[in-house]
Order: C-alpha cells, then sequence, then structure tokens
C-alpha cells in the first residue's frame, strides 16, 4: 500500500508546483492528516488553560504551577515516545493510540480538579502532556512518506498552517465554552483527540512500521547511539534548542517589556494579531519560494532573521509601529526557516527517521520548556538588555543551522534499496546497520 501511495504522490509531483498547484495535488491521506491535526488542535486547551483552570478551581498558583511543568515534562518526553512508538508499530497507530488516551486522560481532569487529588492530577496531566504529544512524530514520518520529495518542505508548511489556523480558532472557541461551564475546555479536548483518533484509524494508510523492515544484522547498535554520533545532526538541535529559546521570548519577554515601557496591554493582542495574521496569509508562499534553496541557508537566514526581528524589540523603547515591525522582521524570519527545519528529519532514511523526528521535537519542547523561566530572569537582570542577547543567541543558532543542515542533500531522497552510507567529518554513519534498540536499554 505504501508503495501504491508513493507512485501516485510521484505522479501527482509532475504537476506545476504553485501553492495552490500543491495543495490541489496533496493526496486525500494527507488531507486526512492534516485535517486530523486541524482537529485536535482546535481542543488543545491543556496547557493554554490549565493554570487558569485550576485558580477557578481553587488550586494555589504555585500548584497550578507545578501541573502546568509536569505536563511539559510529559510533553517533552512524549514526543521521544513517540518516535519510538512510530519506528516500532508504525505512524497510524501511533496516532490513534496517543489520541485514544489522550482522549481518556483529559476527560478525568475536571473529575481530578479538587485540591484534595492534586497528586492524581499532576500524575494525569503528566500522562496527558505524555500521550497528547506523541502523536506528533508520527504524524511527520506519515507525511514525509505519503508526500513527494519536492513538495515535503511545503507539507510541512501546510501542517503548520493547520496548527496555527487551530492556535488561533481554539482561544475563541473556549471564550464561549467557559461562559458556560469550566469543565467543557476539557471535554472538548477530550472530543477533539478521540475525533482524530477514529479519523486516523479509518482514513489514514496503515504503512509498515520501520522496525518490522529492519534486516536482522551483527551489528546491533541504537539509532540513538548513531544520533549522538552524528555531529551534524546534534549542530542541528543545538540550533533548534537556542532558536525555540529565544523564539518563546516573544511570549514572555515581549509583554513585559510593553508594560514596563508604558504602552497599554492591549498592544500585546494587537502584536499577537500581527503575527497570527501574517503567519496565516504569508508562510505558505513564502515557503514555495524557498523550498528549492539549500536547507542549511533557509535554516540559517531565516533563524538569523528571528533574531534580528528580537533584537530591534531593543530599539522600539517607545515607538509602537517600531514593535509592530519588529514582530514582522521576527515572523518573517519564523516563517523562513520553520518549515524547512521540521522538515529536516523527515530527510533522513527510514531506519532512523521516527527517533531523529522524536529528538529534534523533544528538544523543540524543551527550548519551549526552558524558555520562560530563562527570559524571565534575563528580564530581571537586564531589563531591555535582554534583546540584544536573543539577537546574539540567533546568530550563534544561525550558524548551527548553516553547518548542522548543510549536508541534508546527501541524504533527501526515498526509501533506500541499497545499505546507505552518510560520511559527517571524519565518522562514516551506516544507517542500514542500524538495529532495534538493545534488549537492554528497553526497560
Amino acid at each position: 500500500m505504501a508503495q501504491k501511495s508513493r507512485a501516485k504522490n510521484s505522479t501527482e509531483a509532475d504537476t506545476p508546483a504553485g501553492v495552490f498547484a500543491t495543495i490541489r495535488a496533496t493526496p486525500p491521506s494527507v488531507r486526512y492528516l492534516l485535517g486530523g491535526v486541524l482537529i485536535n488542535q482546535l481542543g488543545a486547551f491543556v496547557q493554554t488553560f490549565l493554570v487558569l483552570y485550576l485558580a477557578v478551581r481553587g488550586f494555589s498558583i504555585e500548584q497550578a504551577g507545578i501541573a502546568l511543568t509536569a505536563y511539559s515534562v510529559g510533553a517533552v518526553c512524549g514526543t521521544l515516545l513517540g518516535g519510538e512508538l512510530t519506528h516500532r508499530i508504525g505512524p497510524r497507530a501511533t496516532i490513534a493510540g496517543s489520541m485514544l488516551t489522550s482522549s481518556m486522560i483529559v476527560g478525568l481532569v475536571p473529575w481530578l480538579s479538587s485540591p484534595a487529588r492534586f497528586g492524581l492530577l499532576v500524575a494525569a496531566v503528566a500522562l496527558a502532556g505524555l500521550v497528547t504529544q506523541s502523536y506528533r512524530p508520527a504524524a511527520a514520518v506519515l507525511l514525509s512518506e505519503l508526500m513527494p520529495e519536492e513538495h515535503r518542505v511545503m507539507a510541512f508548511s501546510m501542517m503548520r498552517t493547520a496548527l496555527n489556523i487551530g492556535a488561533a480558532l481554539g482561544p475563541l472557541i473556549a471564550a464561549g465554552l467557559i461562559l458556560l461551564n469550566w469543565d467543557l475546555l476539557f471535554w472538548l479536548d477530550a472530543g477533539t483527540a478521540f475525533a482524530y483518533a477514529v479519523l486516523a484509524r479509518t482514513f489514514l494508510p496503515d504503512m509498515p512500521a520501520a522496525a518490522a523492515q529492519e534486516k536482522p544484522t551483527e551489528d546491533k547498535r541504537s539509532a540513538y547511539g548513531v544520533l549522538l554520533r552524528d555531529r551534524n545532526y546534534l549542530l542541528f538541535l543545538a540550533s533548534v534548542l537556542l532558536g525555540s529559546m529565544i523564539y518563546v521570548q516573544y511570549m514572555v519577554a515581549l509583554p513585559l517589556k510593553i508594560t514596563a515601557d508604558g504602552h497599554s496591554a492591549a498592544l500585546y493582542s494587537v502584536v499577537l494579531a500581527t503575527s497570527s495574521l501574517t503567519v496565516v496569509l504569508c508562510e505558505l508562499k513564502i515557503t514555495f519560494y524557498v523550498k528549492n534553496w539549500r536547507p542549511n541557508l533557509v535554516g540559517a537566514f531565516g533563524t538569523a532573521l528571528m533574531g534580528v526581528g528580537l533584537a530591534a524589540y531593543g530599539l522600539a523603547t517607545r515607538s509602537v509601529v517600531l514593535i509592530i515591525l519588529s514582530t514582522v522582521v521576527f515572523v518573517f524570519g519564523v516563517m523562513i526557516n520553520g518549515p524547512t527545519m521540521f522538515a529536516h528529519p523527515a530527510t533522513f532514511p527510514a531506519t532512523v527517521k521516527a527517533r531523529y523526528i522524536g529528538a529534534h521535537y523533544a528538544t523543540f519542547g524543551l527550548g519551549l520548556a526552558l524558555g520562560p523561566t530563562l527570559g524571565v530572569l534575563a528580564w530581571q537582570s537586564l531589563a531591555n538588555g535582554v534583546w540584544p542577547v536573543c539577537g546574539g543567541i540567533g546568530v550563534i543558532a544561525a550558524l548551527c543551522a548553516l553547518v548542522g543542515m548543510r549536508e541534508n542533500e546527501r541524504h533527501a531522497h526515498p526509501r533506500p534499496t541499497q545499505p546507505e552510507t552518510l560520511r559527517r567529518s571524519d565518522e562514516t554513519v551506516d544507517y542500514a546497520t542500524i538495529d532495534e534498540v538493545p534488549s537492554a536499554a528497553r526497560g
């Protein structure tokens, strides 16, 4: 079935590759995948509203913070788990299983929202983060397999657009639900996760797991061991970590700056609206223009531009216009580098793809988790000086992307029929010899 899907996709790849032509050429299975991502994101309320919900239910701010931290830790671990499950049982089973489990756990949160059940609540929220984020590596693997290679970056841009649309509409839905009953947030979240599970089980192709296609070899090296020896990929992950840590300052340090400069909090709402509108309207078109550039140049340029936008906030001490313009520059950097960098791990061979994708999502999530704490500490110490620091980190992250992604074209090809060897620095990484994780490491 997978071979038939790839053959069909290769035929469709011969059509003109404009934005709308790419959308029209998207296979039905990919449309179902993206539709499921959108449906799930429309109800993704746990992380966004958990602190407010627990405060309404009588929990202290400290307890709410612990619960949110538990969810974030679970989410980071969940992406690694999702990569491993995708490798072992396949992407469709991983998406359906993780979303079904998520729907059951998230639906229990209102029942556990009593201070007397705080321990159970923290455990449930951590598990919710674990299973809710497990679908992401599976969706990325499936997307990379179903879309032809020349449309891969555009496909990841389409998935990001679906996520952004859901993230923009979700809070509006939540505002209406809160007026009726706060518990509806979690029940709708559970409902959308269940809908995604049903959609995945019904409409997504059952592609074989990479583990089932591995040939027994004498060399039982773990894919994670290979990843740790893959110097270029480690530099790529460093770029992702640094980039996500400064990216989140747009949501952490920027509102602190706006109020410290004497502006109304409404200005931050304008900034958020400008950002969301720019991404939804422009990202696909920008991706169409840059998708044929060398991936390392796209990653480096977009990351550097992101840093320039953040650094420019430091100059906007009183100017509302400069804050808006800095936001536009920052968002353009995100739109340029985002699809290409998220597509990069999907260019690796099937023997390591799921685990490389899982490591990427975990690193990205770790940066988003560390960024707020570091951002607040940096603001308390440096105030407006935090922005040139973000700009400098952006340059370092750009250099890591420039080097870490430079050999992407060597392995960005369909599933191989012969053993693949990728030379990195003074070491040869032979993906064809990678088998499952040794039994001692399975736990």
